[in-house]
């Protein structure tokens, strides 16, 4: 009878430690950044900073997203979570990313593993089940790494200027419907799938890139308007109704304090202007649609070019991101923009 109350006793002891031992983890989390509370269970992905060096050169596709001031390690952190769920199942992309977020770091045992492939579907294979054996921490381990290298080789995080933006980026030779993709996100917050995030507000699909010059965007307005014209999907009226959208960050501060340096760039490149880039928006939609016209309150396409606030290129050489985007995924109030991933709010109101 006494063995058994020691038992029991130990039994209760064990019991409170660990009920401590779990109130002191989430007393310290609590007293952690959130990208601090994130980095034991996901890493971070590491800046490619050869990535401006090709969007120089190249187009590539990607997402812009816009993130709370000094909360970019969350909402990195937080993007790729979104893009695991959403992008299309099948699709060596959509595998690396969701290997990269499916399992934890911290509390790795059997019991978790074995829930992870009963969720997992047959078309979501996990290079830990192949093996046939129980994996253990330093296999798990192996296994993060190897996903860590493949997912650096399928999307870019470039390094910007601009605080509260980040920018992913696809290989050019490795291009994704970004477009399609973002509508899946909103699809998914819509039925209640996705949660809504916490730190990132938007998350722009980005089609193509060019150099901020006349002749470039141009041509590559022209191009994605062709491309959104040959869409099935997409339903136009006669004359085909569109808007423009155009995002300076960090050129407005410039602008507004330093007057004369504002000037001598605007010389540099023209296209800083805003209504010199919307006549050359224009004149790319109608190149293919020559009887098309602007309608700011109900536009069929919507032109969206963002300048790229890119670090570690040339003085004087500005990069252009440019969708052409349906109705349904931007808001025409009070400028035109990709829809906010959640409702704007009094406290929210203003952040882009």
């Amino acid at each position: 009878m006494a063995a058994a109350e020691e038992v029991d006793d130990v039994g209760r002891t064990i019991e409170e430690e660990a009920v401590c031992e779990k109130r002191e983890r989430e007393d310290e989390a609590e007293t952690l950044a959130p990208w601090e509370q994130h980095a034991s269970i996901i890493s971070i992905p590491r800046f490619d900073y050869t990535a401006p060096s090709s969007l120089l050169h190249h187009s590539h596709s990607g997402f812009l997203v816009t993130c709370s001031i000094k909360r970019e390690k969350s909402a990195t952190k937080e993007v790729m979570s979104i893009l695991g769920k959403v992008l299309p199942i099948g699709e060596e992309s959509a595998q690396v990313l969701k290997s990269s977020d499916a399992s934890k770091k911290r509390k790795l045992c059997a019991q978790e593993i074995e829930e992870d492939e009963e969720k997992t579907s047959p078309l979501d294979t996990d290079p830990l089940q192949e093996t046939g054996e129980n994996p253990t921490v330093e296999h798990l381990k192996s296994a993060k790494e190897s996903i860590s290298e493949e997912h650096k080789s399928l999307m870019s995080l470039v390094k910007l200027t601009k605080s509260g933006l980040l920018l992913f980026t696809f290989p050019v030779e490795n291009s994704l419907d970004t477009t399609n993709i973002v509508s899946r996100i909103f699809q998914s917050m819509e039925s209640g799938s996705l949660k809504a995030p916490i730190w990132c507000h938007r998350i722009c699909p980005v089609q193509a890139t060019c150099g901020l010059t006349e002749k470039e965007l141009r041509e590559t307005v022209a191009k994605l308007v062709q491309r959104f014209v040959d869409d099935k999907h997409n339903t136009l009226s006669k004359p085909v109704k569109f808007a423009a959208g155009y995002n300076r960050r960090g050129v407005e501060e410039t602008k507004g304090k330093i007057k004369k340096e504002a000037s001598e760039v605007l010389d540099q490149c023209p296209l800083l202007d805003r209504t010199k880039c919307f006549e050359t928006v224009a004149a790319g939609v109608k190149d293919i649609v020559p009887d098309s016209v602007v309608d700011l309150k109900t536009p069929e396409l919507c032109v969206l070019v963002e300048l790229l606030p890119l670090s570690r290129i040339p003085n004087g050489s500005f990069v252009a991101a440019v969708s052409v985007l349906p109705h349904r995924l931007v808001s025409t109030k009070p400028k035109l923009a990709i829809k906010p991933l959640v409702p704007e709010t009094k406290q929210n109101k203003g952040q882009n």
